[in-house]
């Protein structure tokens, strides 16, 4: 029996494709006014931009895209799954709350910052401490890639107070946070499956 369905490989594996490329599609519409070194990826979908209708059906996408892998990902602790379904509602919730053409969005904001700290904190959550738990799902990488995202978050941080590469930070971080599940489904997938282990035990036993 596999630790996870197979159809989480193409869920976890759409979710950094539709992102990268719906941030890509949208620049692209809106042209040379938009400096994406600068301007985060809410601008893309904000109200009146050109592309908003690519980047905000593009976070719609990415926001199932996570609440299918988590719902189909039962080899992480629930916790975890709750953390990841959450940044998936969180994505939703971005793309029916853009930001206005001028100035910023308390709700707007807020949201995003509960969707990147339930997306940066899952690892940690879905971690399985036992000595048979897939590679990806083992404490010292969820750690590891949970302080990846901490320190993208805050280097995000500093340079929206500096007014610097706000827009650099945020593609950064993103595309890990998008990326870590396609990593966890790919380790599971690979996984001996349990008939497997249980029929490799008592070999190793008579060796």
């Amino acid at each position: 029996m596999r630790l996870v369905p197979g159809w989480t490989l193409l869920t976890s594996g759409c979710a950094p494709v539709l992102l990268i490329g719906g941030w890509t599609a949208a620049a692209l519409l809106e042209g040379p006014r938009y400096d994406p070194v600068r301007q985060t990826i809410s601008v893309l979908a904000a109200y009146g931009a050109a592309g908003s209708w690519v980047m905000t059906g593009a976070l719609f996408a990415l926001g199932v895209c996570h609440l299918l892998t988590a719902w189909g990902l039962r080899a992480a602790a629930l916790a975890g799954r709750l953390a990841l379904g959450g940044g998936g509602v969180a994505a939703l919730v971005v793309a029916l709350v853009p930001v206005p053409s001028e100035g910023g969005s308390l709700e707007h904001g807020s949201v995003v910052t509960v969707g990147f700290t339930l997306l940066a904190v899952w690892p940690v959550l879905a971690a399985d401490r036992s000595e048979v738990a897939p590679w990806a799902l083992r404490p010292a990488p969820s750690i590891a890639v949970t302080a990846v995202m901490a320190a993208g978050a805050a280097w995000f941080l500093f340079e929206a107070h500096r007014q610097g590469a706000m827009g650099v930070a945020e593609r950064v971080v993103t595309t890990v946070q998008s990326l870590w599940p396609l990593v966890v489904v790919a380790s599971c997938l690979r996984h001996p499956r349990r008939g497997e282990r249980s029929a490799a035990s008592p070999s190793l036993d008579r060796g």
